[in-house]
């Protein structure tokens, strides 16, 4: 019965972009589900963000659910960050069974108003913090000779939004990366899958940064972190 009720039992997880939105939502679900959960994030109580939640908070709503929680500062652009986020982890709990790369960002703006250094931010973010956290944790997972990778997509990954530009170049990209590495690790039995959310989500970020939009109809964030625990 405990199994059916808590598939993750006794897992650990690692979810980045987790002090809000799809991430806090996947962290606190993958608790309930059994699982142990590194939150990670930039957002924390010694440094907060404009917007509402930290890693803190998400952590303290993990170890609500009875299960053990550990909140990482982490910025996935900075590699030492990304590797001190593995370092603690694995000297926390010994082991990982599930990354969940869901950080991103976007910069709304035609091509033509878009700075390079924006640019590079949203590929940083969107494309490379997976790589790196993927290659941060990937060693563990292939000496353990298990392990999943989560990939959190956008369906603009292919529709055209105007301003999206950079955004969905960015998930295109994350999804082939996911597609190429799926097919090179199926034989070390680690499963790597990327999450193409199609559905208007209406996280923290999107509110803040559209004040104006009615977001009555738009689905909340566990909609997301559900499909990723059924993933």
């Amino acid at each position: 019965m405990a199994e059916q009720s808590q598939p993750l039992l006794d897992q650990v997880a690692v979810v980045t972009g987790a002090s809000r939105g799809i991430g806090r939502a996947i962290a606190v679900d993958f608790a309930r589900a059994g699982a142990d959960v590194v939150v990670s994030a930039r957002s924390s109580e010694s440094a907060p963000s404009k917007l509402p939640g930290t890693i803190e908070q998400t952590a303290r709503e993990v170890e609500a659910t009875g299960r053990r929680a550990l909140a990482v500062a982490t910025d996935v652009t900075d590699e030492a960050q990304v590797q001190t986020l593995a370092e603690r982890t694995l000297t926390a709990f010994g082991r990982i069974d599930i990354l969940v790369n869901n950080a991103g960002i976007s910069f709304p703006a035609p091509f033509t108003q878009t700075p390079l250094k924006r640019w590079d931010l949203v590929m940083n973010v969107n494309l490379r913090g997976p790589v790196m956290c993927t290659q941060a944790f990937l060693p563990r997972m292939l000496e353990q000779g298990a392990g999943r990778i989560i990939n959190i997509s956008s369906y603009l990954a292919e529709v055209l939004m105007p301003g999206m530009m950079s955004y969905s170049v960015s998930k295109i990209a994350l999804e082939k990366f996911t597609q190429a590495l799926a097919a090179e690790l199926q034989p070390k039995k680690i499963a790597v899958n990327a999450l193409r959310i199609e559905l208007n989500i209406a996280t923290e970020g999107w509110q803040f940064r559209n004040p104006d939009v009615d977001f009555s109809t738009w689905d909340k964030p566990d909609a997301a972190s559900q499909a990723t625990l059924w993933l």
